[in-house]
């Protein structure tokens, strides 16, 4: 009697089947996230109140390159325009979403929660709370890189503060830990304000500008800064990806396979804290990216969290620089807050991701 096994075939080629599909949505993400910066890239440099057509845009970067190709920008001063104002900006930008996007995925990994994310544990107000400390007591003990040195202290020291205090028992209780945020942003508020007012004007206008958040006055000599710094912690979260997704399985199942939860938790609050302090250090608080992207990122991707960083870089970085342009051009001669749009967003986005968790997992935690 011949015995037939049929079973394990069509699960075999289904969970092929789904795989492939997941790998294709993927690629197809890398390959819009790539294309949407360009596209975005160049829309943001010809847009403003100079506009600089297309075609001039690409004969500039010929040109720049060494191709004799392509019109200038026909402007005096369209040259100029494009390449110590527009780029430089849309560069701060990408380092900007990038890092904050980083920042959020790995946050959310390291707690297993969607809800979790940088500003909402009081490391962006406690890192602006620090660089306006340098600000009004004119601190420049490093130079160009005392404000995001102390920008990374602050926003360590409040990051930890955070999970001490949230931490019982050995757990991290998600609400706690959001509840402990919001506690921690509110004093951050209060200090910020007594900073506005010990300062003078000039100190006080730049608190404003840095807690509205604004890519405006950004220049290479930031970028070259903050570049370096965000760099640095995108590679490690990118080298803990593994752990984050061994982590996922659970603290104990974590262990087993040998993966050091708590050394791995700080490691991550300290890259989560470089990679917002990098952000904020020029640009102030733009909130709600590091919560938005990444979630949205992992509908497509799935859990990996290899994948999940990479593409939550991409589309962070355009991100911000599609909201940086809105900020810029949406009224005539009016540069918007930044963080005043991603909030307007961001904080809808939040509260249906809130009321979404509820009823998917049936509670708040």
């Amino acid at each position: 009697m011949t015995i037939t096994r049929l079973a394990p075939a069509p699960v075999v080629s289904e969970t092929a089947l789904l795989d492939r599909r997941r790998r294709r949505r993927v690629a197809l993400l890398y390959v819009g996230l790539v294309v949407g910066l360009v596209v975005a890239t160049l829309v943001a440099g010809g847009s403003g109140q100079l506009q600089i057509p297309l075609n001039e845009i690409l004969g500039s970067i010929a040109h720049r390159v060494g191709l004799d190709v392509g019109p200038m920008p026909s402007h005096p001063r369209g040259e100029y325009t494009l390449w110590n104002v527009r780029f430089s900006r849309i560069a701060m930008a990408v380092i900007v979403g990038a890092s904050l996007a980083v920042a959020g995925a790995a946050m959310q990994g390291v707690f297993g929660n969607p809800l979790a994310e940088p500003s909402v544990v009081g490391v962006s107000s406690g890192a602006a709370v620090a660089a306006g400390a340098a600000i009004v007591f004119g601190l420049r003990f490093a130079g160009d890189w005392s404000i995001p040195v102390c920008a990374f202290l602050g926003g360590l020291v409040t990051t930890l503060l955070v999970y001490a205090l949230s931490r019982s028992d050995g757990r991290t209780e998600v609400v706690t830990l959001v509840l402990t945020g919001i506690a921690v942003n509110a004093v951050a508020g209060a200090l910020l304000a007594l900073l506005m007012f010990l300062g003078d004007t000039q100190a006080r206008e730049s608190i404003v500008f840095w807690q509205l958040g604004s890519l405006n006055g950004s220049r290479w000599t930031y970028v070259v800064v903050v570049a370096p710094i965000a760099l640095v912690g995108v590679v490690i979260a990118l080298a803990c990806a593994r752990s984050l997704d061994l982590l996922a399985l659970g603290e104990r199942s974590a262990r087993h396979l040998g993966v050091n939860v708590e050394a791995l938790r700080i490691v991550l609050i300290v890259v989560v804290a470089l990679l917002t302090a990098a952000a904020v250090s020029f640009c102030g608080i733009v909130a709600f990216v590091g919560l938005i992207v990444p979630h949205l990122v992992r509908m497509v991707t799935g859990p990996a969290h290899r994948v999940l960083l990479t593409a939550s870089m991409l589309a962070g970085a355009l991100v911000l620089i599609c909201a940086d342009t809105v900020a810029r051009t949406f009224i005539a001669y009016t540069d918007l807050p930044l963080g005043m749009l991603t909030s307007l967003v961001g904080g809808p986005f939040f509260f249906w991701l809130l009321r979404r968790t509820r009823k998917t997992s049936g509670g708040w935690a």
